[in-house]
């Protein structure tokens, strides 16, 4: 088997058992949360022989052995199950908030990206006053707490200044352009937040990457050959200092995610992650472990895309 097939194999096979591990540890938590989840498909008023009844057709009244086995056989053939609350499949009130956290998660990568890498450029190549504000800047971006950041903006930019909206992801009675004009006005804020917190590290990141690959031999002898430093910078450094950028890209996936569970609950964001919020505040079990399974399945996906991209790029880490 070649190297590269052999070192996908590994990562896809630990990608499997470390879904299998996120889901069982989501399952065995929610069932210790304070709380009857019995109440959010019962009334207290119904009758027990009612009661019991509907206990049953959810499966709330057998072992936590058998509700795990028959978790795991109803995932195997992609049933998330029915949702407490909402009596409707877990897939269907998933799908309906997937594409607004996908939106707001994706944006602030991608705006990260097309900030970070010219301020981690200008930290590295312009050592002096400049790099130090880029490093300041990082230092107190990596420090700042999601929900602190969040509200901040909210109030300032939001409540005070009244330049963007303070909630929801667009606004009602909006057709055509307007809306999709709307739907941006109400991502600036919840994706400035994301894009705040998580900014400094991939600049640090990128600066520290790119000051080594331009002291690398392959740098000195672009140099000596007659080639500007410009060239050397952007054709050269750059290209190999985004190797190891790439995988934090990949690794700050699972922090946005994160991030956008609370950022969508400050902004009232339709997402996966306000939906999280109001599950628990209704113990709607089934909601909660599908969307966490979502969630932890993007991330373990998206880890394994950027792993077999670096692999890709760099044959060294095939062997690992």
């Amino acid at each position: 088997m070649p190297p590269l097939a052999r070192f996908a194999l590994r990562r896809l096979l630990r990608g499997v058992v470390t879904i299998w591990f996120a889901v069982t540890v989501t399952f065995l938590m929610l069932r210790l949360l304070p709380g009857d989840p019995a109440l959010a498909v019962a009334n207290p008023n119904m009758t027990r022989e009612t009661r019991q009844a509907l206990l049953h057709q959810y499966g709330l009244d057998q072992s936590l052995a058998v509700q795990y086995g028959k978790y795991l056989w109803q995932l195997l053939h992609g049933n998330l199950g029915m949702s407490f609350s909402q009596s409707v499949p877990v897939t269907t009130a998933l799908m309906e908030r997937l594409p607004w956290t996908l939106l707001l998660t994706v944006s602030a990568l991608v705006v990260t990206i097309v900030i970070g890498v010219p301020l981690g450029v200008v930290a590295a190549s312009r050592r002096g006053f400049w790099d130090r504000a880029v490093q300041l800047s990082g230092v107190v971006g990596q420090s700042l707490f999601v929900p602190s950041i969040g509200i901040f903006l909210l109030y300032l930019l939001g409540l005070k200044l009244h330049w963007f909206p303070i909630g929801g992801a667009y606004t009602e009675n909006t057709y055509g352009i307007a809306w999709y004009g709307s739907v941006l006005r109400h991502l600036v804020l919840p994706c400035l937040s994301l894009v705040l917190v998580q900014l400094g590290s991939y600049v640090l990141t990128l600066r520290s990457t790119l000051i080594d690959a331009l002291g690398e031999d392959y740098c000195m002898l672009a140099r000596a050959n007659g080639l500007g430093e410009r060239k050397v910078l952007w054709k050269h450094a750059l290209r190999n200092a985004l190797l190891p950028t790439t995988t934090l890209v990949g690794l700050q996936l699972g922090f946005v995610v994160g991030g956008a569970v609370l950022t969508e609950t400050i902004y009232a964001y339709p997402g996966i992650g306000r939906g999280i919020y109001e599950a628990v505040t209704r113990l709607d079990f089934p909601v909660l472990q599908g969307a966490f399974v979502l969630l932890s399945a993007t991330v373990i996906v998206a880890n394994l895309l950027t792993d077999l991209a670096y692999g890709l790029l760099d044959p060294r880490v095939r062997t690992v």
